[in-house]
């Protein structure tokens, strides 16, 4: 199988080095990239070809990443436009909606649309995946296959649940940070060193996402089995609930899912 980047960012080159560390032969991937410097680092890191442009070597593939910005993609998908043949395109942009792709490609349907997140770029994300009707079992399979090498994948049977899982997974590590934040600063409010309020907040959080990884039980379990009656843990989670929290989060990723569609309504504008 060959592989054609169009755009060679940051999730370009998570997907790359997935490839690479896959075994993926570094002459099947071919990158289209304006940017000069971007293409000698790609160049010169993985081997691959490097072009400023699409060209006839570049369509000489069976996979098409779409990996820029979506504001950037009815721009970078013009070149495509009359030269696809069969090419399967993967879509990586959040927000962009299949429909508005295949219409500025001239109604082409081999179309796969996704949502990696950002840990990604250490080969622990989470894609959802939905493919148009247009794609058939072995795109399906090389669309999955591509993103699994940077973590684990799941696919939606309806479009519209891709806003839902830009809400969770894709800009779900945001949400983490965002808690982490405010486990450190407690922590260093508590009288801890900046280093050891930064570790511990984070290391309890990965052991804690760990043992529920591992863990047959629901999350409702885990957390009444740390948690003793009258007991400090209690404490804690008593003042969340009185500050309304869980259902902050609730509100926060359900608005981050009406966003998302709005975003779809605006991006895909003639």
């Amino acid at each position: 199988m060959k592989i054609t980047f169009i755009g060679g960012g940051n999730m370009a080159i998570a997907l790359i080095s997935g490839l690479y560390r896959e075994g993926f032969p570094a002459s099947a991937i071919q990158v289209v990239e304006p940017f000069a410097d971007a293409r000698d680092t790609l160049a010169e890191r993985f081997g691959v070809r490097c072009t400023a442009a699409v060209d006839a070597a570049a369509l000489d593939c069976h996979v098409l990443v779409l990996a820029v910005k979506p504001q950037q993609m009815r721009e970078a998908v013009a070149p495509l436009v009359g030269k696809l043949n069969a090419q399967l395109i993967v879509s990586i942009a959040a927000g962009m909606r299949l429909a508005d792709i295949s219409r500025w490609l001239g109604g082409y349907p081999h179309l796969v649309r996704t949502m990696p997140n950002t840990p990604a770029l250490i080969s622990a994300g989470v894609t959802g995946l939905y493919a148009a009707p247009g794609v058939n079992q072995d795109g399906r399979d090389n669309a999955e296959n591509l993103l699994r090498t940077v973590g684990s994948t799941f696919w939606v049977n309806d479009e519209d649940q891709m806003d839902a899982v830009t809400a969770v997974s894709g800009s779900g590590p945001g949400y983490v940070f965002y808690f982490l934040e405010a486990m450190e600063k407690a922590a260093l409010d508590l009288g801890f060193d900046a280093d050891t309020a930064r570790r511990i907040s984070i290391e309890t959080f990965a052991g804690a996402a760990k043992l529920a990884a591992q863990s047959s039980e629901s999350l409702s379990t885990l957390r009444q089995r740390v948690t003793s009656k009258g007991g400090t843990t209690e404490a804690a989670l008593l003042s969340f609930e009185a500050g309304g929290i869980a259902a902050a989060i609730e509100a926060g990723i359900k608005a981050a899912q009406s966003r998302g569609r709005e975003l779809g309504d605006i991006l895909g504008k003639d």
